[in-house]
């Protein structure tokens, strides 16, 4: 048996980026989450996945809705990683957004967005898994530092700024 604490730990102990995921919900309100469990997964077809929680709120619409955008979170998001790890409804309240072409909440200042429709979902213990095929990829004119997540925090990576 594996102790919690100590998994949790060493797990915690990888640094990774931090991204929200948005859709909107059957009333038109923005849902989503925060998630450092990302990754890209194929070049051919593109695809990318995410672990949301079962639990989260966001997970049955996300399942319902069948599109969503990734946004790679920038330095400065700080207020919108936590919004969105937050249980409830008004997660954007304060927070600048736009309606794309698909349909998906684009959240402004990310280091990169990539919308996608979901391709497949897989059981992964208390999680799912989650796979996007990219229909779009968006990218700013500059570069913008990115953050990361590491031993519970979050914070700029300057070394690639």
């Amino acid at each position: 048996m594996i102790d919690h604490a100590a998994y949790k730990q060493v797990m915690g102990s990888f640094p990774s980026g931090v991204t929200v995921i948005t859709t909107m919900d059957d009333d038109g309100q923005v849902v989503g989450l925060t998630a450092s469990a990302f990754s890209s997964l194929s070049m051919d077809p593109a695809l990318v996945l995410f672990c949301p929680n079962y639990s989260s709120d966001s997970y049955p619409v996300l399942i319902r809705r069948k599109h969503f955008a990734i946004h790679l979170l920038s330095a400065d998001q700080k207020g919108e990683a936590y919004a969105f790890a937050s249980k409830g409804k008004d997660k954007t309240q304060g927070i600048e957004w736009t309606l794309s072409e698909r349909g998906n909440p684009l959240l402004e200042n990310a280091t990169a967005i990539i919308e996608c429709e979901l391709w497949r979902e897989y059981e992964g213990g208390d999680h799912a898994i989650l796979v996007g095929a990219v229909k779009n990829l968006i990218v700013p004119d500059q570069q913008i530092t990115p953050m990361i997540y590491c031993r519970g925090k979050m914070g700029a990576l300057q070394a690639f700024a």
